[in-house]
């Protein structure tokens, strides 16, 4: 897997590095509501069980990322230019650089 790439570059918009804890926050709240409605039914009415919907629950837009996002090629190389140039003290360390960036831009 060294060697795999991103065949799509889209990314998430995000400040975040994951949104681990806001699933698990999500899932811990589903299943509450769900084991609590499931408790109040009597054996006869399980015919008529609704399932707690998404929506209940949580809002999508209150998480980490927000969105998706189109990073293409032309403007992944105009950007790790940019930051090799303004972080690189030599050619050679400047174009590990960019190197390193594009790597780090285009891996799983």
């Amino acid at each position: 897997m060294s060697r795999s790439y991103k065949k799509n570059p889209i990314r998430g918009c995000t400040t975040c590095h994951s949104e681990q804890f806001d699933k698990f926050i999500w899932h811990k709240r589903w299943r509450l509501k769900e084991r609590l409605k499931l408790a109040a039914l009597k054996v006869n009415d399980l015919d008529n069980h609704s399932t707690t919907l998404p929506e209940e629950v949580s809002n999508i837009w209150s998480m980490g990322k927000d969105g998706k996002y189109y990073f293409p090629l032309v403007e992944q190389l105009e950007i790790s230019e940019q930051i090799a140039n303004k972080r690189g003290n030599n050619s050679q360390e400047r174009a590990s650089l960019k190197k390193r960036l594009l790597r780090k831009w285009m891996g799983k």
